[in-house]
């Protein structure tokens, strides 16, 4: 497993105005991801961050995260909070910090609204905040429900099945769960097998968003193709870099899985 290089920096701003549709603000707790997810498209935060490492192989603590949004939270508009966009707020290193589990209670405080988006099942720690919030929701993201595409391409995230399982748990502790099926591979994510399983655990909705091959992954993504699963390497240099409708055709797909599971999906794809 290659080293992590782990530094501790003070931040003079935590709560940002959000660009994605589905949410007023996020926070990061950390900068980098300890999951080193080989498809994210985070990774183009190295351009601002001047960090020379591989990606998944930094990451910045950002230890006055608490006492900043302390600070800005007393000047906000009430609206959605989401935890997070270009981190992972349970990856292996907030077991230590539990900088995530500092924010909650001053978010909690507050009764903000919070969505929640990880690949952890340390989630289920916080579970006595979660469900004191009036408005909250826990998802979990999937590529795949087969630990073997797991292991290949999000090494550090908590296999499928605890992920599930965590998912079942909040459920039961009355806490709103959804699932982001995220980012769609090619023969490998089974949306027929997820979508009733989904139903299943009652999530409230479906995210699915398609493999964006143009976020800088696109080399480290195929180098696995080839190298674990030759037999996909041609439909995938058709699929991403020819013009051809596979993703319409995806699209199709979910629209229908969605109706006959009676499962609200939300579609995100880059065409």
């Amino acid at each position: 497993m290659p080293k992590l290089t782990v530094k501790e920096i003070q931040v003079k701003s935590i709560l940002t105005k959000s660009r994605l549709p589905e949410a007023d603000y996020v926070i990061n707790p950390y900068i980098g991801c300890q999951h080193s997810c080989k498809y994210c498209y985070a990774r183009f935060m190295k351009r601002f961050t001047h960090h020379k490492e591989p990606w998944g192989e930094f990451v910045d603590v950002k230890l006055n995260a608490a006492a900043i949004l302390e600070k800005e939270i007393n000047k906000a508009k009430p609206g959605l909070i989401l935890l997070s966009s270009v981190t992972d707020p349970y990856h292996p290193l907030e077991r230590r910090y539990k900088l995530t589990r500092e924010i909650l209670k001053i978010l909690l405080k507050h009764q903000f609204p919070i969505s929640i988006l990880t690949k952890s099942d340390l989630a289920l720690r916080d579970t006595d905040l979660l469900k004191q919030f009036k408005h909250c929701e826990v998802g979990f993201s999937f590529m795949s429900f087969n630990p073997r595409y797991s292991k290949d391409f999000e090494p550090l995230a908590s296999p499928p099945e605890r992920r599930l399982a965590a998912m079942q748990t909040l459920k039961q502790n009355k806490i709103s769960t959804y699932a982001f099926i995220g980012p769609i591979f090619p023969h490998i994510t089974n949306l027929s097998e997820m979508f009733p399983t989904f139903k299943k655990l009652k999530a409230s909705y479906v995210f699915c968003e398609n493999l964006n091959h143009k976020a800088g992954n696109w080399q480290e993504v195929f180098r696995i193709i080839k190298t674990r699963y030759p037999l996909l390497t041609k439909d995938y240099q058709s699929i991403f870099l020819e013009k051809n409708n596979y993703w319409d055709r995806v699209e199709s797909g979910i629209k229908e899985l969605s109706k006959q599971y009676n499962l609200k999906a939300r579609v995100y794809f880059h065409h």
